[in-house]
């Protein structure tokens, strides 16, 4: 029988998530379960976001791995007032930017990342070139964000974190999170469209494909 992801009560899986403090309390208690659900919780969402900050899926991998490292090592020093994903995602990015620090520069990152459903058989030939096309366009324009801008749009665009969750992470002012999303959204909305509509012969009222954007 198949496992339902962030379900568990008492020694037995239940129909209804566990919010992540109860995981995580139960994880203070040494319950493996608890941790393991929470791994599968964050784990693809972290990865991605790493692996668009440092470049390589090996580096990515090693870096996800400590995260969650980290995580069980200092367990006992989370403080219950503020939310588990805020605390993972700044043990991340703290260690990925620590990396970056280290290699002093940014690599490209692996376009199959931005797919929603890649290597699909049902997928025309055609309309899977188009989409590997159109990653690779938005790879580019990503790459070419300012630091600053970067990160919060992949927080928030991304991986969906709140703008409250986002200000915690990156200790930054609310209205400067939202204004740095805002910011990052007319970039990349101003780098693509030109080619997107010179390439798909797009008309001039379309926009960016919301998967995208």
């Amino acid at each position: 029988m198949e496992r339902k992801e962030g379900t568990v009560k008492g020694n037995r899986m239940d129909d209804a998530p566990v919010p992540d403090k109860e995981l995580f309390k139960r994880v203070l208690d040494e319950d493996k379960l608890a941790f393991e659900i929470l791994v599968n919780r964050y784990k693809i969402k972290l990865f991605n976001l790493i692996y668009r900050m440092i470049g390589t899926k090996e580096e990515a991998e090693d870096i996800l791995q400590e995260t969650f490292l980290r995580v069980y090592r200092e367990r006992k020093s989370f403080n219950f007032g503020y939310q588990f994903s805020t605390w993972i995602y700044t043990i991340a990015l703290n260690l990925t930017k620590n990396e970056l620090k280290r290699k002093k520069r940014f690599k490209f990152f692996g376009r199959e990342l931005l797919l929603k459903n890649p290597g699909q058989n049902q997928i025309s030939e055609d309309f899977e070139n188009r989409k590997w096309e159109l990653s690779y366009l938005l790879e580019k324009a990503i790459r070419s964000l300012p630091d600053k801008y970067k990160k919060v749009f992949l927080l928030r665009d991304i991986n969906q974190l709140s703008y409250e969750e986002i200000s915690n992470v990156l200790e930054i002012p609310l209205g400067t999170v939202k204004s740095r999303v805002n910011r990052a959204r007319k970039i990349l909305r101003k780098k693509l469209k030109p080619k997107m509509e010179g390439a798909y012969e797009l008309s001039k009222g379309s926009t960016i494909p919301v998967e995208l954007l």
